[in-house]
């Protein structure tokens, strides 16, 4: 079977501050407050998050506990984070961008790797199952962030 990768970019307005979302979804100690797959969180680099930090991500995935090892790629404060890893079932590169929307902000969410192993088996369900899945997590990170 060849390779599938997977490209998914999911979009979401919320009614607060640029800085706010931005630095809210940007910590990795929240993670787990919206994102309903991710368990826990470990940093492997003390923080703060930099360039260069790695953090360990625990999720569970179409009925598996996935690890990621994640390095930050790029991170521009308020405007996007990238990050990357090379470990787990597939490499996969998470992307984290913001930019004002009237009163709020627009939240873009891109995943994009290329599966291996267990995952290369069930990619071609796997591009709607992530559009789903961040489709659920952004929706959870409007309503905690509108909570306020």
């Amino acid at each position: 079977m060849d390779r599938v990768p997977i490209d998914v970019t999911t979009e979401i307005e919320i009614a607060r501050p640029r800085d706010a979302v931005s630095a809210f979804a940007a910590d990795p100690d929240n993670a787990t407050a919206w994102y309903e797959k991710i368990e826990r969180v470990e940093w492997r680099t003390p923080p703060p998050l930099d360039e260069g930090s790695q953090l360990d991500f625990v999720a569970r995935f179409l009925g598996r506990r996935l690890t990621y090892t994640y390095e930050i790629r790029e991170l521009v404060a308020g405007e996007r984070l990238v990050m990357g890893s090379s470990s787990g079932p597939f490499a996969m590169e998470t992307t984290y961008a913001w930019a004002d929307a009237g009163d709020g902000t627009r939240m873009t969410l891109r995943n994009r790797g290329e599966p291996a192993g267990f995952a290369k088996l069930v990619a071609p369900f796997m591009a709607p199952a992530v559009r789903r899945a961040n489709r659920k997590d952004l929706a959870r990170l409007k309503a905690i962030l509108e909570r306020g």
